[in-house]
């Protein structure tokens, strides 16, 4: 009876371990944000010190002789056998241990911390005994920059002939989705060329170009797609054809324009000229009127000097 009850423990912890070896989380994060790991297990008041805690990196196609990125012992931190590469970019909640979660906060990731981590918690009673293990899929992601599209100068006859578009975007990851739409119809349109160029950080930039027979209304869409984020940028080009009619009537307004502008100069000229005029005539005027007055008073002051007493 002890035996077949012992038995029946252990395949009770085997399919227990299975279980929990299936539970898996996929999280994304952008390059240079902070990423946290999720490992809960659902159970209060642990005991740190009978607790061990081992994150690793779990891929199958992983083959670096360090896969250890963060390890506690006996609730404290053991990180003797660290990844070199994750040295202080690593730490717990020790705040959320004892109630059970062991996540882990990793800093300021890049390309290459995308990996499958495995957490695993063992507790130490008599033996270590594996009480929960999650895996976690962490993939990296980064926006890409708003599309830049430039688009043909169009003239009056060149409906027909083949234009040409280019669109551009840059520092995202991972390679994005390209597409060309005609928005008069909502048509997908397939690019000439798309190049897509890798950067020394990871990151991508993509060049994409169009040739399509020009129409009197064009209205082209270029719109740069991530997956991963489920981000989608697009910048738009619509210009209408302009007419010989239309550029006629600009050319008339304009020379319009330039009549008004050379009559208002002529009526600003004759103004001035006309207030200098009334300006020099009222100085002449008042000049005048003095000089009367002087001429006016001097007999009186001669005939003063000849009746004077002697």
């Amino acid at each position: 009876m002890e035996l077949r009850r012992y038995g029946f423990l252990l395949l009770h912890l085997h399919i227990l371990q299975a279980v929990i070896a299936l539970e898996e989380k996929n999280i994304i994060s952008k390059l240079g944000d902070n990423a946290t790991l999720s490992c809960i297990y659902n159970k209060k008041n642990l005991q740190l010190k009978n607790l061990r805690v081992y994150w690793q990196i779990a891929d199958d196609s992983y083959q670096e002789k360090c896969s250890v990125v963060h390890a506690l012992i006996s609730g404290q931190d053991d990180n003797r056998n660290q990844c070199i590469r994750f040295k202080d970019r690593t730490q717990l909640f020790w705040d959320r241990l004892e109630d059970g979660d062991f996540s882990l906060l990793l800093l300021n990731v890049s390309q290459s911390d995308g990996h499958t981590y495995k957490c695993v918690v063992q507790e130490k009673i008599d033996r270590p005994i594996v009480i929960h293990q999650t895996e976690v899929v962490l993939s990296l992601a980064a926006s890409y920059s708003q599309p830049i599209l430039s688009g043909p100068i169009r003239n009056s006859d060149s409906t027909g002939e083949e234009v040409t578009f280019n669109c551009r975007s840059g520092n995202g990851y991972p390679k994005p989705n390209v597409y060309w739409i005609n928005k008069v119809n909502n048509s997908r349109l397939s690019p000439s060329k798309t190049e897509i160029v890798p950067h020394d950080d990871g990151t991508f930039s993509v060049f994409s170009t169009l040739k399509v027979k020009a129409t009197s209304n064009m209205q082209i869409e270029c719109s740069i797609e991530n997956e991963m984020l489920q981000e989608n940028l697009s910048a738009n080009y619509t210009q209408q054809k302009k007419s010989s009619d239309s550029g006629t009537e600009n050319d008339e307004n304009l020379e319009k324009k330039g009549r008004g502008a050379q009559a208002a100069g002529i009526i600003g000229i004759v103004f001035v000229i006309g207030v200098l005029t009334v300006l020099i005539c009222w100085l002449w005027r008042r000049r005048s009127s003095k000089l009367v007055s002087y001429r006016d008073v001097q007999p009186r002051e001669d005939q003063g000097g000849l009746n004077s007493p002697a």
